[in-house]
């Protein structure tokens, strides 16, 4: 599938990378940003200065702030905003998608005040929505270099799953396709909050078995709750959940990871996020997730203690010494002894 207008909403560096890879692949892009003066920059420039510089723009990439030109005619419409403005993004634009063109989210959250998944507020806001999400470890710096990257389509139909694929798969960018999209959008939204716990251990100089530890452990929580809200416990095997935890709990390009070492290094959540200058995403989601946890009877010590951390004032190494001391437990309740 090549030669066709693909719209891409949002002009941040992962819809910038994923623009750039549509286009590289010989599709018609056309990128949105809400900014006028900043689109017809990038238009002009060729560079997303602010959010992925050092990255040229493909000459397949038109830049506009028009949302109805942006969308019109386009076989998909990519929407690469944070998840916490995917409501008012949505409802503002969702009208010029046709009926049958697919809406492909590639935001990682769940709302704040509602505690909704991306495709749930899709769904309120639009019924008859043809949904996927494309997840998994994915950093744009890299995607933008054509550097080998995996994700994941998940969508209720088998035939939107194949579409999405299809679309995006090139040498550079290999998709698989599943459909749990429950399981691939709990493992994305939840792995921003374990990543900011791995990142304040990083910066209080832990260590690896700390942070080992925090990832199996955290990715232990995020399985568990994906379960109760009818996910498939194997999608938290794959590249949506395990492998996007990896990526976003070590890497130097991880926004959450970074904030949560400045924490860890004494700096206040408000500092740590304008130092970081992009979205942090685990920030917004973790009092979501800690509220589903509870709405769905789920232990999450993990997620509840970075919500101490950032919300109540909790000393890291206070928070770290009281999941330390929990009461002993059996690592696999499903693996007991015979007796």
């Amino acid at each position: 599938m090549r030669d066709k207008k693909v719209a891409v909403l949002g002009a941040g560096s992962w819809g910038t990378a994923l623009a750039m890879s549509l286009a590289r692949s010989g599709h018609e892009v056309s990128l949105w940003g809400r900014n006028p003066e900043v689109m017809a920059e990038m238009e002009k420039s060729r560079e997303n200065r602010k959010y992925l510089p050092d990255a040229v723009l493909p000459d397949g990439i038109s830049c506009t702030a028009d949302a109805r030109e942006a969308i019109s005619e386009a076989c998909a419409a990519v929407y690469v905003v944070p998840a916490q403005a995917f409501r008012s993004c949505f409802e503002a634009t969702n009208r010029y998608v046709k009926g049958d063109v697919p809406v492909i989210n590639c935001a990682k959250g769940v709302e704040r005040g509602t505690h909704m998944l991306i495709s749930q507020i899709a769904a309120q806001i639009r019924p008859d929505v043809r949904y996927a999400v494309l997840s998994g470890p994915s950093h744009a710096e890299e995607l933008a270099k054509a550097l080998p990257t995996m994700l994941t389509a998940a969508a209720e139909e088998e035939e939107t799953a194949v579409f999405v694929q299809d679309l995006f798969m090139t040498d550079g960018l290999r998709i698989y396709t599943s459909g749990d999209v429950t399981g691939t959008e709990i493992g994305g939204a939840l792995k921003n909050i374990i990543a900011l716990g791995a990142g304040i251990s990083d910066g209080m100089g832990y260590g690896d078995n700390a942070k080992a530890a925090l990832m199996t452990r955290g990715l232990t929580e995020i399985a568990r709750l994906g379960v109760e809200m009818g996910a498939e416990r194997s999608t938290f095997m794959g590249l949506s959940g395990v492998g996007d935890l990896i990526v976003t709990c070590t890497s130097v390009h991880s926004r959450n990871r970074k904030a949560g070492y400045l924490m860890g290094q004494g700096r206040t959540m408000e500092e740590a996020m304008k130092e970081v200058n992009m979205v942090v995403e685990g920030v917004y989601s973790a009092k979501a997730a800690k509220a589903l946890a509870e709405k769905y009877q789920v232990s999450m010590p993990i997620v509840e203690e970075v919500n101490h951390v950032l919300f109540e004032n909790k000393k890291p190494e206070d928070a770290v010494r009281d999941l330390m001391l929990r009461d002993g437990k059996i690592e696999h309740s499903d693996l007991p002894w015979d007796n």
